[in-house]
């Protein structure tokens, strides 16, 4: 059921009552007032999505009203009611702003079918630019992450051609943010306002993808039982993504070089060249060189694509944007979840930061979820992360292992001695250095058993893993 807001103003009684009933009875909140200083002051009040106002009013005129209201509040629909049905008021309304207008005496199946059809109109564009907010909020410029100098580059890069109609092309290891990149292209550009649409060419069945490129005309083939249009023509002055290019057929790569070329095509079975205005942004993790040196891409296609080419660092490459990663990824798991995880442990995002990451960005996300997933604590700990993670030796961690036999340790080393050197000494940091030393020569005894370390030195499990977590012992 509708609840809009709708303000009736007209000076006679029994229109206003009318409507009111017969409104209400659709489902909106409906008030009423008899004239123009009134309405004013119940629009400073609250806000209503549609004044119904009549045109002559005793005082302030329904014109006045309207331009009242466009001041106030110009998403504001106004109809205007007159019983004068002529051109000249009519216009002077359209002109004020109104949205339509309607003579007495009204058919009321009418004026509802008219309120319908403009709230529903209202609706949706508000709808469309909370979603175009959303959009760009979401896939802008802004949700790239990393402060790496080679980011840094691309950040530069992107704001250069972001505006023109160039065609780019995008390289890099898979899961490393080549359609992120795409998109911010598209919605900080001059398109953004329309279609981005993505296709990974190498998803679609090759007896397929031509239809799903550039559309079929009814009775092209089996199955072709209606006209059907691509994603060439649904892009049309927006632009299209294609994903892994250098899966594209040699074939289709004639087609796709003639689009460029001439900026039209054909659906398959058709015989009318169709018309397209559409950015092509291209992507792929193969080396596209040696693909174009060993004949299986076309080179005239590859220059025509390579207009702006943007090459994605591996993450292995930007080490220190990781940090980053890691906390945007915990903070989208954690509401995903419903966890209350405060932060990642020191020692946890050493392991993190020493990872190679064969599957780059995409790899360390489903890390990250599954330590939130796991971790029963407020802070990611290294045993929530994978083994294969937690198994990378660390400069750090080879630095606390104490050999007994063979090599000094702190407990050899005259800390704990009742006697101040004369130097003197920082009585907290060595009680802390004799502490992690006694901690790790526990676990040394206990064989690396976390509980039966804790028994040794007459702590409870949860103050051994505080210890733990504080030293950065594993």
């Amino acid at each position: 059921m509708a609840k809009e807001n709708i303000l009736i103003v007209d000076d006679e009684k029994g229109i206003r009552d009318f409507l009111e009933i017969t409104l209400k009875k659709e489902g909106y909140r409906v008030a009423s007032v008899s004239g123009g200083e009134e309405a004013i002051k119940l629009l400073n009040k609250s806000s209503y999505d549609l004044v119904i106002s009549d045109i002559r009013m005793k005082g302030m005129s329904g014109v006045e009203l309207l331009k009242n209201i466009k001041e106030m509040n110009p998403e504001t629909l106004v109809f205007m009611i007159t019983a004068y049905a002529s051109v000249d008021t009519a216009i002077d309304a359209m002109k004020a702003g109104a949205y339509d207008y309607i003579t007495k005496p009204f058919k009321i199946d009418e004026v509802k079918h008219i309120i319908r059809n403009a709230l529903d109109k209202k609706r949706l564009e508000t709808e469309n630019i909370l979603l175009k907010k959303e959009l760009k909020s979401r896939y802008g410029f802004a949700n790239l992450i990393g402060s790496s100098p080679k980011m840094l580059e691309i950040y530069n890069l992107i704001k250069r051609v972001e505006s023109t109609r160039t065609n780019v092309i995008i390289t890099g290891e898979s899961g490393t943010g080549k359609e992120l990149v795409a998109r911010a292209i598209h919605y900080e550009g001059s398109r953004k306002d329309k279609p981005f649409v993505p296709i990974n060419c190498g998803a679609i069945p090759e007896n397929l993808l031509e239809s799903e490129l550039f559309g079929h005309q009814k009775g092209a083939f089996t199955g072709a039982v209606a006209n059907k249009s691509g994603l060439f023509e649904m892009a049309n002055q927006g632009t299209i993504f294609l994903d892994e290019i250098t899966e594209l057929p040699r074939e289709l790569q004639v087609k796709l070089l003639r689009v460029i070329q001439e900026r039209n095509f054909r659906r398959v079975g058709g015989v009318e060249d169709i018309s397209v205005d559409v950015r092509i942004i291209a992507a792929t993790n193969k080396d596209i060189d040696k693909e174009v040196k060993e004949g299986r891409f076309r080179e005239d296609l590859f220059y025509r694509l390579n207009v702006i080419p943007i090459h994605m660092p591996s993450l292995r490459e930007r080490k220190e944007d990781i940090p980053l990663f890691a906390e945007h990824f915990l903070e989208k798991y954690c509401k995903e979840l419903g966890k209350d995880i405060k932060k990642i442990s020191g020692e946890a995002m050493e392991f993190l930061v020493k990872h190679p990451y064969p599957g780059n960005i995409r790899e360390l996300e489903n890390i990250i979820e599954r330590a939130v997933a796991l971790e029963p604590t407020d802070i990611i700990l290294p045993e929530s992360l994978p083994e294969y993670v937690r198994s990378q030796k660390s400069e750090v961690r080879s630095q606390n292992i104490i050999e007994i036999e063979g090599q000094a340790s702190p407990l050899s080393s005259g800390i704990m001695s009742p006697e101040i050197p004369s130097e003197g000494f920082n009585i907290e940091k060595n009680i802390e250095d004799y502490e992690k030393a006694i901690i790790l020569d526990a676990l040394k005894k206990s064989g690396g058993v976390k509980k039966k370390a804790a028994e040794l030195l007459g702590l409870s499990f949860r103050s051994m893993r505080y210890k733990l977590d504080k030293y950065g012992i594993e």
